[in-house]
């Protein structure tokens, strides 16, 4: 059974993919066998008459994966809302037992999952189910993706508490930078105040599309030996 990295995050739009396509290509090119899941996307397009995931896509892309687009997403929808709204709207009844199959079909054939969530750690899965529930199920050790601004502190805390409260072993903190933020004096101080508390792996840059990808330092890699 491979191990299990679950990619959440303190809020949405902040760099999750980004984050776990880095991840997962870094990984990739030291030679581990690395395979992606993306359980469930929303706002997904429509191309061709079918809903295309494309964090899901980029995080095949990034793994070289060769596993098919069903068993890495298996749930999509085309409203950028939540999965349980995105799911009612849709006619659909998001269900955990599916998702944990596909993810021991994948889990048979590769060393580590990284699994990237939607939102955050208490996002609705269906009407019982959020995606801690999902962690749990899973058995995976949970990375947190904060955007470094004014708020990171608390928000960063308290998903860290949360998880931690269920039992869930939270293996360290990411901090991002998704946008330039010349004027929030936080960004200097938010990861020498989050260290007091949880791990901070790596302090990713800002970096524009097009840019050379930044490089992951040892401390977030080592993680996964």
């Amino acid at each position: 059974m491979a191990r299990a990295f679950f990619i959440t995050g303190t809020d949405t739009n902040i760099g999750k993919t980004f984050v776990a396509t880095l991840v997962a290509r870094a990984l990739k090119a030291r030679g581990i066998d690395i395979g992606v899941m993306k359980p469930v996307e929303t706002g997904c397009a429509v191309k061709d008459g079918a809903l295309v995931p494309m964090d899901a896509v980029a995080l095949k892309e990034a793994a070289e994966s060769g596993d098919p687009l069903d068993l890495i997403n298996p749930y999509r929808f085309s409203p950028p809302l939540s999965p349980n709204v995105a799911a009612r709207l849709s006619g659909v009844e998001i269900d955990l037992i599916k998702i944990e199959t596909a993810f021991k079909m994948l889990s048979a054939v590769h060393e580590i999952i990284i699994v990237e969530g939607a939102g955050g750690l208490l996002v609705p899965l269906n009407d019982d189910q959020n995606m801690a529930d999902l962690v749990v199920r899973l058995k995976a050790r949970l990375l947190i993706i904060a955007p470094s601004r004014l708020g990171v502190i608390n928000h960063t805390l308290m998903t860290c508490e949360c998880a931690r409260a269920l039992g869930i072993d939270v293996a360290g903190v990411i901090l991002n930078h998704p946008a330039p933020r010349p004027d929030d004096a936080s960004v200097k101080y938010n990861r020498s105040e989050i260290e007091r508390y949880a791990p901070v792996l790596a302090d990713i840059p800002y970096t524009p599309a097009g840019d050379i990808l930044p490089e992951l330092p040892e401390a977030l890699l080592k993680v996964f030996k």
